[in-house]
């Protein structure tokens, strides 16, 4: 496919200290795409001047801000350059540039929105995966189902391509790797359509990830909670707060029971009983008043 055809394609890329990669990188990636932007992320090495000199247009973050904040750039520089077509990929060598192709092909010839490459569609591209990574990946993928599409495999790859459409529905605040994470809750708020595609990733050659994977995956838990709490409130809090309720409750009958059988007082069971009960009211309450708050924005908004 003849990926120049299909409007202003950019290829974006997020760097941070990659003056290995950035070349080949930005070298494969310009036969398919109208420019190359690279957002170097305040790089202490020479990652910006390669790229420049490879044919990349370079933004330059003057400090480390994070993959989010760089991504964030990216889609703006894009937008002012009202662009078509929006590709991601990684900086460190693990994407193949020459799939850019296919990770356009669904916006192109089926309208999608938003398409994600995905290393575990394919067994052959499963089994490239390191295990330590594999199960990272899923599990974070299974938790931030709860919170965007349940149909994703891969959430955390950052081979992507975006519509026009998509970029101005996406409104990003994280600054950090859980960035992956919001666009896919921001995408399925939005309405926007999704389509994985499968991806080969070489990991050979690649340097050690820059986030340990715990410090990762707990921003991502981090972004999901507070999606969860803020938009689904009654289910979050109020949730919480009635099986708290039901815990107290049943500490409270033991006690009421021991009392009834033996006259023995337990307090350690009324004080778990009690602790229990005003944390659960606490939470329930919580839930009500922003749900009423988010309903009545929502409805102003109207």
């Amino acid at each position: 496919m003849d990926t120049k055809a299909n409007g202003k394609v950019l290829v974006c890329i997020p760097a941070y200290n990659e003056a290995k990669h950035i070349a080949d990188i930005v070298r494969d990636a310009k036969p398919c795409c109208s420019e190359v932007i690279v957002c170097d992320d305040g790089s202490v090495d020479d990652t910006g001047n390669i790229a420049r000199n490879s044919g990349a247009t370079v933004i330059r973050h003057q400090t480390n801000k994070g993959y989010g904040a760089a991504i964030k750039t990216l889609f703006d520089i894009a937008k002012i350059k009202n662009a078509d077509i929006i590709v991601t990929l990684d900086s460190d060598g693990q994407h193949n540039a020459s799939e850019i192709a296919k990770i356009i092909e669904p916006i192109v010839t089926q309208g999608v929105d938003v398409v994600v490459g995905s290393r575990f569609l394919r067994d052959e591209d499963k089994r490239k995966v390191p295990s330590y990574r594999s199960f990272g990946i899923k599990t974070i993928t299974k938790l931030m189902h709860v919170a965007s599409y349940d149909n994703i495999t891969d959430s955390q790859n950052g081979f992507r391509a975006y519509t026009k459409r998509a970029l101005s529905k996406l409104d990003l605040k994280e600054d950090g790797m859980s960035v992956s994470t919001e666009i896919l809750i921001r995408a399925k708020e939005s309405n926007l359509s999704i389509k994985e595609v499968p991806i080969t990733v070489n990991y050979d050659g690649t340097d050690a990830p820059t986030h340990s994977p715990l410090s990762h995956g707990m921003s991502v838990v981090h972004s999901v909670v507070q999606f969860i709490s803020l938009r689904h409130p009654l289910l979050f809090y109020g949730l919480s707060g009635i099986v708290l309720l039901l815990i107290g409750t049943s500490f409270m009958w033991t006690a009421l029971d021991l009392f009834s059988h033996t006259r023995y007082v337990s307090t350690p069971s009324i004080l778990l009983s009690l602790g229990f009960v005003i944390v659960g009211m606490v939470l329930l309450a919580t839930g009500v008043i922003l749900y009423t708050m988010t309903a009545l924005i929502r409805s102003k908004l109207k």
